[in-house]
């Protein structure tokens, strides 16, 4: 649904901090700094996880899935997948 540097990098495009996001969703600050904490994608109760994005996507954040094109007009960023490493050399 929404991986924990992807909370990170919305919250810097939006210029807020984690308090003021757990404001706007409705969520507490303790669970948006856990959920921020997490490797790779973000666990938790589904109604929680609801409200994050819906906060995020109402402040103008478009959510990208991985291999899943842009559907928004906006600017945007996307983090390239890693290269793959020679690992005979």
């Amino acid at each position: 649904m929404i991986t924990a540097a992807q909370m990170r990098a919305a919250r810097a495009l939006l210029g807020i901090d984690q308090k003021r996001l757990a404001e706007l969703s409705g969520v507490s600050l303790p669970t948006i700094q856990r959920m921020e904490a997490s490797e790779g994608t973000v666990r938790g109760v589904v109604d929680t996880l609801t409200k994050v994005v819906e906060a995020l996507d109402r402040a103008g954040i478009e959510l990208i899935g991985e291999n899943m094109p842009s559907t928004g007009g906006g600017r945007g960023v996307r983090l390239k997948e890693a290269p793959a490493r020679n690992e005979t050399g």
